[in-house]
């Protein structure tokens, strides 16, 4: 699609800039122009469906609500699909039609024609779309039926079934890598993919054995293999992992890369735990392609992003993210963090561990055991000459005051911590012994943040308002006139849970100078948050209120995931 930046360019629909900006960005990654556009939020991925339909003259095609046919799929073999980067959809009579990402591309239709003998008609669609139908329909289509694996599984020697203290080494080695043993592993790995769960648990009981998903922010079962196989198939993930198999008694963390598809890599974060009947294993799925680094995207309302950007711009200061594990705190850090990466920075992160590559910021891995911790890293930045510094947690009283003094001397300061809501990250900073004068010098925005599930857009269905319901959650009588709300039916595309994604919910607290009095004056992390509501901000309540009323989650999500104010 080499044409592709001109024609956007001509039409005035990306600037110089932003395609430069892509252009670079598509060279380190290998990926295709359109593919980086979008990522880097020079177009929206409709709006480049519909450029290059108007450009060519073709029809358009939204492939996430189709659900192609086994035999039309058949009809062009995978090598063909991954080469050019198409997806067959129908067939009419004798003519076939392709989504194609790139309509002027001559030679891929001339070599479907050859392969296929048929006469192709043409749609357009994202690359993006098609590599995510690829890998729905390709990646996973040979892949062995989970119950043949366990039928094999049942004739294999016993393993660690009794003593599992006495098994030996090389015996397990060797149970790691049976056939059955390896494809199970490969079938909860790429199932995991397939289905965008975020952690993989594997879990030993003293009967039972089982496998659970986190899917959108929510545990489900997904298989119970035999409990025999605990032993082999914690090995198995441990040698995938680089770990010491032979060790049974102390937790161990690696990472597993795993290449799925053409450009695709995943990284399996992976933490192994001794417990009383064996390893638990947790594997924390980190998926480059989907990482969101648009922050209009994220879910901030208008105000709070204005809030929030107008916070990161300044030269010095610091800018805290808080929320419980598995809310989203690094997605909106690294955003934050690539509206910021210009050439005239220096950028440093301090990282445990470092999630995703970012080019052009110097991101630092921590090593606790031999004494590189965030205290540490923070000191050798300072003398690096830093102009942005991001913390990935600030844990005690020796980071705190850090990170506190760089954000005082000319540095701005992104980090994170642990806390409930925004007002009490304030309270949590002092409680660790940071003056109050020096918190209210540094701290420029406090922001809490949750993901709640969005309803499924594929079989979202009206509501009847249900004004009681919105009443009892804190909804304001004019948010009950206004709102329209959804519920997913369930389908295929959300595997009948009638969710399918997340979204941010955000309490953005600039730290003003009424709050900074009322810290110095003593206040409790109550007394701040009325007066922070009193003066415009939206607590986490609230903000969930907002995203029922405009039909994009449910009030049951809001229930489960904010407290009440």
């Amino acid at each position: 699609m080499s044409r592709l930046g001109e024609l956007l360019l001509r039409d005035q629909i990306i600037s110089p800039e932003q395609l430069q900006r892509a252009q670079e960005e598509s060279r380190k990654s290998g990926e295709r122009l359109g593919n980086t556009l979008i990522k880097v939020g020079a177009i929206q991925e409709d709006d480049l469906t519909q450029f290059l339909s108007k450009q060519y003259g073709v029809p358009a095609i939204n492939l996430a609500e189709f659900d192609i046919d086994r035999d039309v799929l058949a009809l062009v073999p995978k090598e063909v699909v991954e080469r050019h980067r198409v997806i067959p959809v129908n067939r009419a009579g004798q003519s076939l039609i392709i989504a194609i990402a790139d309509p002027s591309n001559i030679p891929a239709i001339d070599d479907l024609k050859f392969v296929t003998g048929y006469n192709i008609e043409v749609v357009v669609a994202s690359d993006v779309s098609i590599s995510a139908a690829i890998e729905k329909y390709y990646e996973h289509q040979n892949e062995l039926d989970i119950n043949q694996v366990m039928n094999e599984i049942q004739e294999q020697v016993e393993v660690g079934a009794s003593a599992e203290d006495d098994i030996n080494t090389l015996d397990l080695e060797r149970a790691a890598d049976d056939a059955p043993v390896v494809r199970l592993c490969n079938h909860i790995l790429l199932s995991a993919i397939k289905m965008g769960a975020s952690d993989i648990h594997v879990e030993p009981y003293e009967k039972s054995y089982r496998v659970r998903f986190r899917v959108d922010g929510v545990l489900h079962e997904e298989m119970s293999p035999p409990v025999k196989l605990k032993a082999a198939l914690s090995s198995r993930l441990k040698i995938m992992s680089h770990l010491d198999i032979a060790e049974r008694r102390l937790p161990q963390d690696g990472r597993i890369k795993l290449k799925v598809g053409e450009n695709r890599e995943m990284d399996f974060r992976v933490s192994v735990l001794p417990t009383l009947f064996g390893e638990k294993i947790v594997l924390r799925l980190l998926d480059k392609s989907n990482l969101q680094l648009d922050m209009t995207k994220l879910g901030f309302e208008e105000d709070q992003l204005v809030s929030f950007k107008t916070a990161i711009d300044c030269p010095y200061g610091m800018v805290l993210v808080t929320g419980p594990t598995g809310s989203g705190k690094t997605t909106t850090l690294y955003s934050a963090l690539s509206e910021l990466n210009k050439i005239t920075d220096n950028i440093c992160t301090a990282e445990d561990p470092v999630e995703f590559n970012l080019p052009g910021i110097n991101q630092v891995q921590m090593h606790e055991d031999i004494g590189l911790n965030f205290a540490a890293a923070l000191r050798s930045f300072l003398r690096q000459d830093p102009d942005i510094i991001m913390i990935g947690e600030i844990r005690d009283f020796e980071t705190a005051e850090i990170a506190i003094k760089a954000a005082l001397t000319g540095h701005l300061v992104l980090s994170t911590l642990h806390t409930n809501d925004a007002p009490s990250t304030i309270t949590r900073m002092l409680n660790m012994g940071v003056e109050p004068f020096l918190v209210t010098a540094a701290v420029q925005l406090v922001q809490a943040q949750r993901l709640v599930r969005k309803v499924c857009s594929n079989c979202k269905e009206a509501l009847p308002t249900p004004k009681d319901e919105l009443k009892t959650l804190g909804a304001s009588d004019a948010e009950i006139e206004t709102a329209t709300c959804f519920r997913g039916v369930g389908c295929q595309t959300c595997n009948m849970t009638g969710y399918k994604g997340r979204v941010a919910l955000y309490e953005v607290m600039p730290f003003t100078d009424p709050l900074k009095e009322l810290v110095l004056q003593g206040a409790a992390a109550v007394e701040i948050k009325a007066e922070a509501v009193r003066r415009g901000m939206r607590s986490l309540r609230m903000s969930g209120i907002r995203k029922v009323c405009q039909g994009v989650t449910s009030i049951e999500e809001v229930a489960r995931i904010t407290a009440s104010d």
